[in-house]
């Protein structure tokens, strides 16, 4: 679920206010860290021992896993049996250590992100506060990303989070289907990962080569 921010009080409010914030701060960090594999803390000591600009250099250059690597279609997953507007869930895909997030904004769009942010690989949360359709939030270096497109809105982030494809089945339940690389287009996402299994759909989509591989299979 999203974690809800604390209204900031108004100045002169008491000597509990850094308290206030500090705690809002903590909360945001636990909730993080939540979504943090094993994995991922030991990619982030790697990156501190190393340098952190070091480490910057990896994960821009892509010398760092990603989600969407895989050139094959992954098995589907179920996400969650309902997903309600103004709801969000974490799950794991493609990989048992993949952090993914799901949200159904308020005007009932489902969408999909990879959970690692692509600066430092730190977990990212959804805040339903924050805007109309909230707002994805890495709370380790303030990076923000525009919750119905993935695209950073804010902090050092290089690029957009990595997407996750949804589908809604007939008694409510949300599944996880493909994965898009930061910054693909969904047809070439798709048209990558259908290849040689699924010629039918990617011959639907007008993926490069399909027809010549359809008119090869009938002669």
């Amino acid at each position: 679920m999203s974690v809800t921010e604390q209204p900031t009080p108004p100045p002169g409010h008491g000597p509990g206010d850094d308290g206030d914030a500090a705690a809002a701060q903590l909360r945001d960090r636990i909730s993080a860290d939540s979504l943090t594999t094993r994995r991922d803390y030991l990619r982030i000591v790697a990156t501190v021992s190393g340098g952190l600009a070091i480490g910057g250099v990896g994960v821009a250059a892509g010398i760092l896993h990603r989600h969407g690597d895989s050139e094959h279609l992954p098995e589907a997953k179920k996400v969650t049996d309902v997903l309600a507007p103004g709801q969000s869930v974490a799950f794991r895909f493609p990989g048992g250590e993949d952090g993914a997030l799901a949200v159904r904004l308020a005007d009932g769009s489902l969408v999909g992100y990879s959970a690692v942010c692509t600066h430092l690989a730190c977990a990212v949360l959804w805040r339903e506060d924050r805007g109309p359709d909230g707002e994805l939030y890495c709370p380790c270096h303030e990076g923000a990303f525009d919750a119905r497109t993935g695209e950073v809105t804010a902090g050092p982030p290089p690029r957009p989070l990595s997407r996750i494809f949804l589908t809604e089945r007939a008694d409510g339940s949300v599944w996880a289907v493909a994965t898009a690389r930061s910054g693909e287009t969904a047809r070439d996402a798709l048209c990558r990962q259908f290849g040689d299994s699924r010629p039918g759909a990617a011959q639907r989509l007008g993926c490069p080569g399909t027809a010549r591989a359809t008119e090869s299979r009938r002669t």
